[in-house]
């Protein structure tokens, strides 16, 4: 059995990056998503293990210290992390994961993980994404300002990243993701078993 391939995915807030995740996650039965592990409380709806997994900041700690998170940070006094067990896990049985992320975490799993596929999805432009941020109508306007503005520092650390993807319209944009996901199966840096099993038959 193949071991299953990690695909990192990042995008500025009102890029679309939910909507398209969760319509390859639909096309596609043996694709995951990685779930968080997080110390805040279950908010009214979410399900312990689906949206995350809801642990005590001791729990959190442990899984910290002894190595146990692909990444991790706090913010507003709560803690958000990648279980490092969960997604190994679901690779190790030869499936997909894709892991929605923020670029400060994904820097920390393209370190440790250096065989994962990274995405960055782009808007088209910086002025787009402010349209698309005042059409939603659910942000005052200087937390537009504040958003467009981690935006722009977001975007300038996609260099890093193996593929960028542009979002100019959502069909395309999805479709765009599904090619790159299928392309990056054929990178060299996860085909070494295969490029070995070639050279063992000569």
């Amino acid at each position: 059995m193949n071991r299953g391939t990690l695909y990192i995915i990042s995008a500025p807030s009102g890029t679309g990056k939910s909507t398209i995740v969760g319509e390859i996650l639909k096309a596609d039965p043996n694709i995951s998503f990685s779930v968080s592990a997080t110390t805040r409380a279950p908010r009214e709806g979410e399900v312990n293990g689906k949206d995350y997994f809801f642990i005590s900041r001791t729990e959190f700690d442990d899984l910290v210290r002894n190595g146990g998170m692909l990444e991790h940070a706090e913010f507003c006094g709560n803690c958000y992390g990648t279980p490092k067990k969960a997604v190994f896990d679901l690779l190790d049985a030869g499936r997909d994961v894709i892991l929605e992320i923020e670029t400060v975490g994904a820097y920390k799993v393209m370190d440790s993980c250096p065989e994962a596929v990274s995405i960055f999805i782009l808007p088209p432009s910086l002025a787009t994404l402010r349209h698309r941020l005042e059409k939603r109508g659910t942000d005052p306007e200087d937390v537009i300002k504040r958003r467009i503005a981690e935006a722009e520092g977001e975007i300038k650390k996609s260099v890093r990243y193996d593929y960028t993807v542009v979002n100019d319209g959502l069909e395309e944009a999805i479709e765009d993701v599904k090619a790159v996901m299928k392309a990056a199966k054929k990178m060299t840096k996860l085909n070494n078993d295969t490029i070995k099993g070639v050279l063992e038959k000569c």
